[in-house]
């Protein structure tokens, strides 16, 4: 097994909400006139990230994973699928109010795991917020009354966000970025959503964005979401699927590796270079670095804060 880390390449989504900060500030698919999401890190068969330099160069990162045995870890290795999935968001419109199943649901209905997911917010307009579960308890005829005359935002949990927010999303939880939302994700590895209000929105075909009413209705949870909290203030979530941490460096810090599990890095902000052994990568802001699972430290020098994800 080859121990390098690794830079990898994203895949982009050009989504109707999305906006340009992708393309103008992390240099990020350039080729589309707007980007909503980078996958930074994602096996994915709807978008999977790209080896860039090495050995591996330009493989497919589920190729590089098989051609690289035993680079994922032990914790990761337990999961049927490679678990999680890493992007990076830029909402310039509101997202549409959506939830996501549970791994039981989804993978008996869809073939795919389901959506507990993470959001950190990297950056947000001033008058930002989210929409995060219910206000309240509903019913089920609510819910579903709610959706059918449009007044479904009337029971959300509207939250105003502002940097370094960090919300916990377990599936089940009716959720929604709102625009001027600048936010890192971290997520199980699935891209099963089901859309529940839209804003009346069209596709680039004229026709309406389709809803999912029925599937949301079995699986959605009808209550306010839970509020989170960990132990670590560096410890921004901690489940079984993920743990994601805040990682900033002014110098010289380093990022405790081990061989129970990879560890994933996406810079947020500045430059600096990041060492394993007698590999060293020049990286900045909008890189994705996978480190195969090892023991030891990974030292980084320079100024710069990431995301640091692993299972």
């Amino acid at each position: 097994m080859d121990l390098s880390p690794v830079k990898l390449i994203p895949a982009c989504k050009d989504y109707i909400w999305g906006g340009t900060r992708l393309k103008t500030e992390f240099g990020l698919g350039k080729n589309l006139e707007k980007v909503a999401e980078s996958w930074e890190l994602s096996a994915h068969k709807d978008g999977e990230s790209v080896v860039s330099g090495g050995q591996f160069n330009g493989l497919p990162f589920t190729e590089y994973i098989e051609k690289n045995s035993g680079c994922i870890g032990k914790n990761a290795e337990k999961f049927k699928f490679f678990p999680i999935l890493i992007k990076l968001i830029d909402a310039a419109d509101n997202l549409s109010v959506q939830v996501h199943p549970s791994d039981e649901y989804a993978l008996k209905n869809e073939g795919e795991y389901g959506k507990t997911e993470m959001w950190y917010v990297a950056d947000c307009e001033k008058d930002a917020f989210l929409y995060y579960g219910f206000s309240k308890e509903v019913t089920k005829d609510e819910f579903k009354r709610r959706i059918e005359d449009n007044t479904l935002l009337e029971i959300l949990n509207k939250v105003k966000i502002k940097k370094g927010d960090v919300f916990f999303i377990e599936s089940g939880t009716i959720h929604a970025i709102g625009k001027g939302s600048f936010i890192c994700e971290v997520q199980q590895n699935s891209n099963k959503t089901y859309r529940v209000y839209d804003y009346d929105r069209r596709d680039k075909n004229g026709n309406p964005r389709e809803l999912h009413i029925d599937k949301a209705l079995d699986v959605t949870t009808l209550a306010p979401a839970k509020e989170y909290r960990t132990d670590s203030p560096n410890i921004l979530a901690k489940c079984k699927y993920f743990t994601a941490e805040k990682f900033d460096c002014n110098g010289t810090e380093y990022i405790e590796l081990g061989n129970d599990c990879f560890r994933s890095v996406i810079v947020l902000s500045g430059n600096a270079t990041l060492a394993v052994g007698d590999k060293e990568l020049d990286i900045k802001k909008g890189d994705s670095i996978f480190i195969p699972a090892q023991n030891g430290k990974a030292k980084v020098d320079g100024i710069c804060e990431a995301i640091i994800a692993y299972v």
